[in-house]
């Protein structure tokens, strides 16, 4: 069975969007993976399909409700699907590229995309979402974040990229960011290529890479090598 990710949002037609092009349009039209982006709006209230309500307490703004909600997630995972369910949310754990290695490896995700100033914070508790974070800032809604996280996810599975391997070197997967990379022409503008890489030695090419990532590493994100 290929992967699954199944998508909640007011705004399906936001889907595929950029999933349906490049490496994940490509593996999603292959069958390597499955997409669904399902209406939460289908379990509305009343004649208008009310999806939202003002906050308990007062506040600006409406928060989506946990009964439909949650009607939502029902319809969409039974209690056999073991997909994770997350919950798109600036104020979420930070998004890893550790975690796109496990939900990789897993059977699929089921995604909330949040609205308005949140969702009821009982359906949250009630139907296990897990609340992840792109980054922090705060967008319209949690369909771009979604993208992001399946994108970051479907790139890894098997067959998606074109070697095996491509995966191994980039930026957090070993704890560094990835080092220069450089192609044709030797020499563009005025900068050249560094020699090493030309010098067919295999092994100064690995030192010399690794050295520039924990440079790079060490400017742009020292907090990466603390946490190691």
């Amino acid at each position: 069975m290929s992967w699954r990710a199944t998508i909640l949002t007011l705004y399906p037609e936001m889907f595929p969007g950029p999933l349906g092009t490049s490496l994940s349009g490509d593996a999603l039209a292959r069958g390597l993976w499955s997409l669904e982006a399902r209406q939460i709006r289908d379990h509305g209230i009343g004649r208008h399909a009310k999806v939202d309500d003002t906050p308990a307490g007062g506040g600006p703004g409406m928060v989506l409700r946990a009964d439909v909600l949650a009607s939502a997630i029902d319809a969409a995972a039974d209690e056999g699907d073991l997909r994770p369910r997350l919950l798109m949310s600036p104020r979420g754990r930070p998004f890893t590229q550790a975690d796109a290695r496990r939900f990789a490896a897993g059977p699929g995700l089921v995604i909330v995309c949040g609205r308005f100033e949140g969702v009821d914070e009982r359906v949250i508790a009630g139907r296990d979402l897990a609340e992840v974070s792109i980054g922090d800032y705060v967008l319209s809604g949690g369909e771009i974040p979604a993208m992001v996280l399946t994108d970051a996810c479907v790139r890894l599975l098997p067959g998606v990229m074109g070697a095996g391997a491509s995966g191994d070197e980039e930026s957090f997967e070993n704890g560094l960011l990835e080092y220069p990379q450089y192609t044709r022409p030797r020499e563009w503008e005025g900068r050249s290529i560094p020699d090493v890489l030309l010098s067919g030695d295999h092994g100064a090419i690995a030192r010399w890479r690794r050295q520039e990532a924990e440079r790079l590493t060490a400017e742009r994100r020292p907090d990466l090598l603390t946490s190691r």
